[in-house]
């Protein structure tokens, strides 16, 4: 606290470590008392707590004159003055990761089914996040806040707002987000005057412009989303031409046409221009008009391909539970493959024998259903049983043994790892069609295939398959294998390829029946004839904006609409892809059926992203742009909020080329630059990735000094009055006797960080990521990410020695503990997470050296990190 009776003492390194307000309660600490209990005694004056984190006696000392902290490194009239934002003293951090989790489960409206994108942000987190980084903390206003209990009413206040803004319901209530950027905008005015005679103020000190925002690691494009929302011009790049579409498509786009009706003969009819088209809602409307449009003419082409079954006499004498659709035609759900290849057994080496890893459908209570492999002399045939199977773990192993490995079921013989791939690879894998879901009264009806169903999938024939090489599978970072998976177009079916290239044609069709509307409609420029890559706002840019969204729900049906889906036995449908950040192998597979008029139907797909870009904000500039972060040039003086590639552990090339594929023939008119090059750029990603770099060694080092350019481009060009706020989540624990956990992610990413001249003022742990998610089911991921609070470090920032900071380390991390238990943080990651409060303490010093002289690396740093938290927890 700012009035502790100890204030007066100088704290190690005189810097800043922030974190919460409030002590936990008595007993909800594992914390040893002998190493807490004393932090307010002379001795451990110099820890004072204002948000668990020390403050420097200078910093107390102009809070109480009611003056700002200078920036370092700017003496004389270039100085520029800075007050401590609400991010660097406390947060509602509770209230946020409640919301943030919450946010995880919700579909319909939300961004994030405008298109698939890994490790998004919840908007609750990035919205929370800026509007902290902006807010001046009112232990900084002491002219306007005196007094301590003023400062914590006022902060409650600033809460108050807060933990209205993070909720789900309130993201497009317009009063309270005007609230919030009239306290974003008051705090902006006061720096303003704080600085007004600074030489460059008419340029960076605008009182009437807030400062533009900007994310050079846009991926998903949930902050900059925010920062839109929240009344800030927002500027987005990324390297991967699918997040620069995306951004383009949440940010970019809607403000251009905002509160223009629809140009569709039906609407413009209906509404007899008497209706108000707030937003984007009008553009939403002609993206599902035309989508509706492509989606008729698309099966009037290619419906034969997705009959209908008649459940027949015969049917329903052998499944009585059937009786009830004798006679009737039901509409496919789903057909259910199983991969087959040749028996490894000489003596049945002409058979095909299915690889299938569970012979459930549905596993729900009084409603099992299952399929029996009838094996007849050298053929074999599969039938839907309805009930409990006699032995139901024989069920769900299907014919798998372990992982990887089957066996013949005519022979029994076993069917390795290596022989699958050997097979798949030689051109010798097949499927054969094992059940099929139809849609019943209210329910899914499994039926036993029929050879005819066979014969209509088989008779697909695509004019186009994308032939770009492809990696195969492959989970996350590791190898997989090839499987007979050469180019993208092999994890498709015949029918799923045409059915694909069927509606890419037709958004060009529907294009330009867009442009004959828009033209006719009147409501748009009509002398303007620019496209949209040319910043258009007439007919034709709107033509190529339908297009867009139409070409984004293409590419969106492409993760439901593949070989590797599975079918979920227990919510009776079927599953897209990238459940997880990779391409697993699907033995038994479900093609889906796109005019199901149900979940993976592409007009349902279609409905589901309008709803997103009915709430998206519409109001304020938005730019996406494809950019390097490393070399970018992106404006003095903007505000800076981002979270970059987490050193090896999500491969968005690789992953993002499976959409490419599909995005760059229909969208490639629209955006040729965007879309020039054949696959999504590898070469410049920053991961550490050995396989693209040589070896680990190479593959650390390119991480390092890509990510070090990346964070001294932010820091040269970010606002100096204002702290930069960057995510970090992280795998990869590692447990060595000399270093305790550590994490090669954080290490290299930290050391980046450091050396770019940032210091840290801040660590946050924020939950999230998805708990459930399949990637981190079992696997050593983090369920929390860290956002890191920077500023640059002084240029006079001192040099310390290793006993120094080992003694700052053990004043100031273990109230720091509290702060990370009280906020939430599990146990299995508090050790993680605690490196946050240990570097700030070590990012405070220009170097910290050994004895020997020589620098102290982050690793070793953290290796003191972990020995005061082991002692801190004993």
């Amino acid at each position: 606290r700012i009035d502790h009776p100890a204030a007066d003492r100088p704290p190690c390194g005189g810097s800043t470590t922030l974190h919460r307000i409030d002590h936990p309660p008595a007993g909800s600490t594992t914390l040893r008392p002998d190493r807490v209990d004393n932090r307010e005694d002379a001795g451990r004056g110099a820890s004072l707590r204002e948000g668990g984190r020390g403050l420097s006696a200078r910093t107390r000392e102009q809070g109480r004159r009611g003056e700002e902290s200078v920036s370092a490194g700017r003496g004389g009239s270039d100085a520029v003055k800075t007050v401590r934002k609400l991010i660097e003293v406390a947060l509602p951090l509770d209230d946020l990761n409640r919301a943030a989790a919450r946010e995880k489960s919700i579909r319909h409206g939300h961004p994030s089914t405008l298109h698939l994108w890994w490790a998004r942000r919840p908007l609750a987190a990035a919205r929370a996040v800026l509007f902290a980084q902006l807010v001046d903390d009112p232990s900084s206003r002491p002219d306007l806040f005196p007094t301590k209990k003023r400062q914590d009413r006022e902060r409650e206040r600033l809460f108050s707002i807060l933990r209205e803004l993070v909720k789900w319901e309130n993201t497009t209530n317009e009063e309270l987000l005007e609230g919030a950027r009239d306290e974003i905008r008051e705090s902006w005015r006061r720096t303003c005057a704080d600085n007004a005679d600074h030489p460059r103020a008419s340029e960076l000190f605008d009182r009437e412009r807030l400062p533009a925002f900007h994310d050079p690691f846009a991926g998903g494009g949930a902050i900059p989303l925010e920062a839109q929302r929240l009344g800030l011009e927002a500027h987005a790049s990324d390297l991967n031409p699918v997040a620069v579409l995306i951004n383009k498509a949440m940010i970019e786009i809607p403000p251009k046409f905002a509160g223009r009706p629809p140009v569709n003969p039906e609407s413009r009819q209906r509404a007899l221009g008497a209706k108000q088209w707030k937003g984007a809602a009008g553009l939403a409307e002609d993206v599902r008009y035309y989508g509706q449009w492509m989606r008729e003419e698309a099966e009037r082409r290619i419906g034969h391909l997705y009959p209908k079954v008649r459940v027949t006499e015969e049917m329903v004498a052998e499944r009585p539970d059937l009786e009830r659709y004798a006679g009737r035609e039901l509409t496919m759900i789903a057909w259910l493959w199983a991969r087959t290849v040749h028996s490894p057994n000489p003596a049945f080496a002409d058979v095909e024998v299915p690889l299938v890893s569970n012979f459930m459908l549905s596993t729900k209570k009084g409603k099992e259903v299952w399929v029996e492999p009838i094996v007849e002399g050298r053929g074999y045939r599969f039938e839907v049983r309805v009930g409990p199977p006699p032995d139901v773990e024989a069920a769900k192993a299907g014919t798998k043994i372990n992982r990887g490995n089957f066996r013949c079921l005519i022979s029994d013989t076993p069917i390795p790892y290596a022989y699958i791939d050997d097979e798949a690879n030689g051109g010798r894998m097949g499927a054969r069609l094992m059940a099929v879901v139809a849609q019943g009264d209210r329910e899914r009806v499994y039926l036993s295939a029929q050879p005819e169903m066979e014969t209509v999938a088989r008779s697909a024939a695509p004019s186009w398959k994308p032939d770009l090489p492809s990696r195969g599978t492959w989970a996350s970072n590791a190898q997989g294998r090839r499987y007979g998976f050469h180019t993208f177009g092999d994890y498709f079916t015949n029918r799923q390829l045409t059915t694909l290239t069927t509606l890419s044609d037709l958004i060009g069709e529907a294009r330009t029946k867009a442009h004959q509307d828009a033209i006719a409609g009147e409501t748009l420029d009509q002398a303007d004839s620019r496209p949209l890559g040319e910043q258009g706002l007439g007919p034709v840019a709107y033509a190529d904006t339908v297009a867009v969204y139409l070409g984004i729900a293409l590419s969106r049906l492409c993760d439901i609409g593949n070989s590797l889906c599975r079918w979920e036995v227990t919510r009776a449908q079927v599953r897209n892809l990238f459940g997880r950040q990779g391409i697993s192998m699907m033995w038994d597979f479900a093609e889906n059926n796109v005019f199901n008029g149900s979940a993976g139907d592409y007009l349902v797909s279609l409905e589901n992203m309008t709803k997103a870009m009915d709430r998206l904000p519409s109001e304020g500039a938005g730019h996406s742009e494809q950019s390097d972060a490393r070399t970018g040039s992106r404006g003095r003086g903007r505000i800076f909020s981002t979270d970059p590639p987490y050193y090896d552990n999500v491969g968005y090339a690789d992953l993002s080329d499976f959409f490419y594929v599909w995005l760059r023939p229909s969208l490639r008119s629209i955006f040729p630059d965007l879309f020039a090059t054949i696959a999504v750029p590898k070469t410049e990603e920053l991961v550490a990735t050995p396989d693209r770099h040589g070896d680990r060694t190479k593959a650390d080092s390119f991480f390092l000094f890509g990510m070090e350019q990346a964070m001294r481009r932010i820091a040269e060009q970010a606002g100096p009055s204002l702290p930069v706020t960057i995510y970090y989540a992280f795998k990869q624990a590692e447990t060595k006797p000399e270093t305790g956990v550590a994490s090669t992610g954080w290490e290299t990413f930290l050391a980046a960080l450091i050396r770019s001249g940032f210091t840290i003022t801040g660590t946050w742990p924020m939950r999230t990521e998805l708990g459930n998610r399949m990637v981190g089911m079992g696997a050593n991921a983090l369920a929390s990410s860290i956002v890191l609070v920077c500023r640059r470090r002084p240029a006079e920032a001192a040099v310390a020695g290793r006993n120094e900071f080992l003694e700052c380390l053990k004043e100031e991390l273990p109230p720091a503990l509290l702060d990370l238990q009280k906020a939430g943080i599990a146990p299995v990651d508090l050790a993680q997470a605690a490196i946050g409060p240990g570097m700030a303490v070590f990012s405070r010093y220009s170097s910290v050296n050994q004895v020997s002289g020589q620098p102290l690396t982050v690793r070793e740093a953290l290796a003191f990190i972990n020995l005061v938290l082991d002692e801190t927890l004993e």
